[in-house]
């Protein structure tokens, strides 16, 4: 199997990524893969797709540092490749880090994503359905009775009533981003400074403001969900629960929080299962789902990390799981005939 991974930047990318852990577990089970940034992609006068990628020799490394340093080795020249020529093409990169200071990158990678669809290659998540995911509206399209109550507006009274009707109890944060940037918790104690937290989000854009669910107290749960079904491997979910460990009631990795074990509940299946038909219906092959309580508060379609994470708390490896499960549909695709749209054989 020939596969690509669309990252931010191959120059950006970490050893800890879930991107590097899949990469080298598909490379060490013998495909060919290569990494490539969304700004390395172009389309040639014929119609066909190509990107200058970089790839590493051999199987076998002991780690992802020295996995990583091959693939980046200034002794190994950036290749040309054909993306035609690919089996997959597996869409990993986070359009809220290119933001601010590359706004061009938002959807470049999505757009040549889509154009390679065309030309045969399988590509996951199914880019159609990213292009109405690259902010947080796209999380409104899931079952209200799995979301807590959200209001998106750029209107201070408005927002400010609507947090007033929660009992003071909200989260706001913008309408683009990702990993608990501006991100506030409102409380009756900084109920005063509202105004001001409003106003240093709708600088950049629309304000969401969301329903504080008081089980948040204890962390969220990161859970990965692949084909629409929770990831498990074995008796082994993946997932964990990030809990914060100071003054920033914020879980999420970037900003401190921790990962821990976690048992998975009737409630959390729940909220996958209630999910399900959406990711599906999008071709969602591979997502993260944050969840407090039985209720849902992010769908992370693009490039949900945590995966080593998981690995290290359960001593499973889930990459080699996702891998083979993109090994399978390449082996089914030939048998589904020509009316099996990306968007379903990304979830087959």
């Amino acid at each position: 199997m020939r596969i690509g991974f669309v990252v931010n930047g191959v120059d950006t990318e970490e050893p800890t990524y879930t991107t590097t852990r899949l990469a080298m577990s598909a490379s060490r089970q013998g495909h060919d893969v290569w990494l490539m940034g969304v700004g390395d992609f172009s389309q040639r006068g014929d119609g066909s797709i190509c990107a200058t990628a970089r790839g590493a020799p051999g199987r076998r490394y002991a780690s992802l540092e020295t996995y990583l340093g091959a693939v980046r080795s200034p002794r190994r020249k950036p290749e040309r490749i054909s993306i035609d020529e690919l089996d997959v093409l597996m869409m990993r990169n986070d359009p809220a880090e290119d933001a601010t200071d590359r706004p061009w990158a938002v959807t470049s990678g999505i757009l040549f994503a889509q154009l390679s669809v065309l030309r045969g290659v399988l590509v996951v998540n199914d880019p159609a359905s990213l292009a109405n995911a690259v902010n947080k509206t796209y999380f409104q399209h899931f079952p209200d009775a799995v979301r807590p109550r959200t209001l998106i507006s750029r209107d201070r009274d408005e927002i400010t009533e609507f947090v007033h009707e929660l009992g003071d109890a909200a989260v706001l944060k913008p309408l683009q981003g990702s990993g608990g940037a501006s991100v506030f918790m409102v409380t009756g104690d900084e109920a005063p400074n509202l105004n001001q937290m409003i106003d240093a989000i709708a600088r950049d854009g629309y304000v969401v403001a969301q329903e504080a669910i008081p089980e948040a107290t204890k962390g969220d749960v990161r859970m990965f969900v692949m084909n629409g079904e929770p990831l498990r491997v074995g008796k082994a979910y993946a997932a964990f629960r990030r809990i914060n460990t100071g003054p920033d009631l914020r879980s999420n990795m970037h900003v401190g929080g921790q990962a821990r074990r976690v048992k998975v509940t009737e409630a959390m299946l729940a909220a996958c299962d209630a999910a399900r038909p959406k990711l599906l219906a999008d071709g969602m092959f591979l997502v993260g789902l944050d969840i407090v309580g039985d209720k849902l508060m992010e769908v992370n379609v693009f490039s949900p990390g945590g995966l080593g994470t998981c690995q290290s708390l359960y001593g499973v490896n889930f990459a080699d799981a996702i891998v083979t499960a993109l090994e399978r549909k390449i082996e089914l695709r030939p048998h589904c005939g020509p009316h099996l749209d990306n968007a379903r054989l990304a979830t087959l």
